[in-house]
């Protein structure tokens, strides 16, 4: 059984799961609550949104820059996927 492998990734999947559970999350609340350093979360953040699974939506306050991520229709469905794929296999387990 086939992975996303995007997703598979603990940082990503973290990151999924927090844009799961709310509309948007900027780039630091991320990285404090990922404890990630920046370029560590840009690198995740870079690849989930290559595979389309966030929109990234840049803007500034003031003269700082203000970076928000919300997760797409198919980043869901990819998401969703995962957990049914990961339940797949928990199953094949008890069985």
């Amino acid at each position: 059984m086939e992975f996303d492998k995007v997703i598979h990734e603990p940082a990503r999947l973290r990151i999924m799961m927090i844009l799961t559970g709310s509309a948007e999350a900027d780039f630091n609340f991320l990285r404090t609550t990922l404890g990630l350093t920046r370029g560590n979360l840009s690198k995740h953040i870079e690849k989930l949104e290559s595979a389309g699974y966030l929109n990234v939506h840049k803007s500034f306050n003031g003269k700082v820059p203000h970076t928000r991520y919300q997760m797409t229709h198919k980043g869901s469905q990819a998401l969703l996927q995962y957990w049914e794929r990961i339940d797949a296999v928990r199953q094949l387990g008890g069985s």
